[in-house]
């Protein structure tokens, strides 16, 4: 995914998720549209997006 931040290692880019709710759609239909996500995966995103915004660094052990 040439270095962007994805969610729990699916393939699935951060960005994403926030597009999607920037563009109105509610995390319900979000995970109707994606059902391999979950909800604190969307959460997670939005976490994420707002550390970002503080340059907060995060890093996760696998």
């Amino acid at each position: 995914m040439s270095g962007k931040p994805i969610i729990r290692g699916m393939r699935f880019p951060v960005s994403n998720i926030l597009e999607l709710l920037a563009t109105g759609l509610s995390n319900e239909q979000i995970l109707e549209q994606h059902p391999l996500l979950e909800p604190d995966d969307i959460n997670a995103a939005l976490l994420y997006a707002s550390l970002k915004m503080k340059n907060t660094v995060v890093f996760h052990a696998a």
